[in-house]
């Protein structure tokens, strides 16, 4: 199973390459229509010079996980009871983790299994849709005259109808869904439901809804400033967050369930104490102090004297003790 995993993960990546950097998989080119004011903003420029450029997104959406993980991990490790903590060393085909290192390495295996995934669907959103980006007659330029505009309801669909930069024709073809919005949601959910399900803070209630609200906020930042600078369009956004948000919380939830320790790794349950069972005898029979009365026959036990001067015996009778006495008046 090891090996599996490292092969599927292999596989993820070479995919998102291939998605990414090469024109393995060439974009659907759609058509337009003459002077469409959705497809007309200018042209915002490189993306380096965004507000929010693809640098500072990548490396936000790969160190506020990792970060986040290593301190959660290291904190509940080494505040956890002694009794709780696994005793047992996990074991893979050919290499040795603790626990601390294996959980470590399974929540940020899984989480960069989920960024190259998230890649992968955006990527091929934008591959199979061709949707243009709100600038992309700023960037197509066309040639109105040669083609016959004469109204804006005429739709084109040329290929050679763009005469600008071949490349940046391609990148303006692909605007559904979002590929930032979509990454910084799936970074912000995982994020979040990690600090929700691990974290765990006392004396305050505020601080993991402050963090999470944080984190939650620079992603829909994201995709507020690739609308407001005219790189997506709104449906672009919401589309790229709801991608980034189901896969995060997929893997989450079905993959790492929540998570959790698997029942293999927790520390085993002492055995179960059962209350001392009373006895039977005891049940139906409670221990009532009855007040003592002397029988009118104990007082003839023993030698009595009559007038005569003899003393006569009661004959089968004996005298009882103190102790006698005081068991025969508890009921």
């Amino acid at each position: 199973m090891f090996y599996f995993q490292l092969v599927i993960m292999a596989g993820t990546v070479l995919l998102a390459y291939y998605f990414e950097y090469t024109d393995t998989f060439p974009v659907h080119v759609q058509g337009f229509f003459c002077f469409d004011k959705a497809f007309s903003k200018p042209h915002p420029g490189p993306e380096d010079d965004s507000r929010a450029p693809p640098v500072l997104v990548y490396s936000l959406v790969t160190a506020i996980p990792t970060v986040t993980i290593l301190l959660g991990e290291l904190a509940s490790f080494f505040t956890k009871p002694e009794a709780m903590q696994e005793k047992t060393i996990v074991t893979a085909d050919c290499c040795y983790f603790n626990p601390l290192l294996r959980r470590i390495v399974r929540f940020l295996g899984v989480y960069s299994f989920g960024l190259f995934t998230t890649t992968i669907f955006a990527n091929a959103g934008q591959v199979v849709t061709g949707n243009q980006t709100p600038h992309f007659l700023s960037t197509c330029r066309p040639n109105y005259t040669a083609l016959g505009c004469h109204s804006p309801l005429q739709y084109i669909t040329e290929r050679r109808a763009c005469t600008g930069n071949p490349y940046l024709i391609t990148s303006a073809r692909k605007s559904f869904p979002s590929k930032d919005a979509a990454l910084s949601m799936y970074s912000a959910v995982y994020t979040v439901m990690y600090i929700t399900l691990v974290w765990r803070t006392k004396g305050t209630r505020l601080t993991k809804p402050i963090l999470c609200l944080t984190v939650l906020s620079l992603a829909v930042l994201v995709g507020i400033v690739r609308v407001a600078e005219y790189r997506n369009h709104w449906s672009d956004a919401l589309a790229g967050y709801l991608t980034g948000g189901a896969i995060a919380a997929f893997l989450v939830t079905c993959v790492i369930n929540n998570f959790q320790q698997t029942q293999s790794q927790l520390p085993p349950l002492p055995p179960p104490v059962h209350p001392p069972r009373p006895e039977p005898s005891l049940l139906n029979m409670p221990m009532v102090a009855m007040p003592c009365v002397e029988s009118p026959l104990e007082k003839l036990s023993g030698p009595q004297v009559r007038g005569d001067g003899w003393v006569h015996w009661t004959p089968g009778r004996r005298g009882k003790s103190k102790q006698e006495l005081t068991t025969n008046c508890t009921v």
